[in-house]
């Protein structure tokens, strides 16, 4: 267990220091190497542009021989992450059958943010949303501005249902950690993939 916390602090530094463009790295709790904060800018030239998203990274503790759990804490339209509140990522590098143990979280988060840029629509857990992406970019470029004013412009939130409130986080990041979001838009379908 002491190799992996070295192998996490490391990382959490490396994170810190010299984090990827557009991302901000906090310990959700400053005892616990576990859970990290991200804050994620959206990025230019995407319907996401302008928006601040919460990230929650979850490493287990044998991490790194298993990938960690990242998860959206604030509300997105897109294809590849759940329209819900629980915020689940389809990205190949974190399924279980794909991952490796040589992979850096430096390298998720930049993945993370690429998936931004570049949705995935072949490989959707929102299939409506995936269907809407490839078949009218206008109105998907417009639901998911619609998104970024209603959830990703205020205060941060990382709270998600079954965790508990953990209070601010106005050390290190400025972002506020309270309830999650309410309902919005809402997909019906979910699709495969993840």
């Amino acid at each position: 267990m002491a190799t992996q916390n070295k192998r996490i602090a490391k990382e959490f530094s490396d994170c810190t220091s010299s984090p990827p463009a557009g991302i901000k790295v906090t310990l959700a709790d400053d005892s616990d190497l576990h859970k990290w904060h991200v804050v994620l800018e959206g990025p230019d030239n995407s319907p996401y542009t302008g928006g601040k998203f919460g990230v929650v990274i979850k490493l287990p503790l044998d991490y790194p021989f298993r990938p960690p759990v990242v998860t959206f804490a604030t509300r997105i339209y897109h294809p590849n992450i759940t329209n819900d509140d629980q915020g689940n990522i389809c990205l190949d590098l974190l399924k279980n059958e794909n991952w490796k143990p040589s992979t850096k979280i430096h390298g998720i988060l930049e993945a993370v943010r690429n998936l931004l840029a570049e949705p995935l629509p072949d490989d959707p857990l929102e299939a409506r949303i995936a269907d809407e992406y490839r078949s009218d970019r206008k109105e998907f470029d417009k639901n998911a501005k619609a998104y970024v004013q209603r959830y990703a412009k205020g205060p941060l939130k990382f709270t998600t249902p079954g965790s508990s409130s953990e209070g601010t986080s106005e050390k290190k990041g400025g972002a506020a950690a309270v309830g999650a979001p309410g309902p919005g838009p809402s997909s019906s379908s979910s699709g495969g993939g993840a």
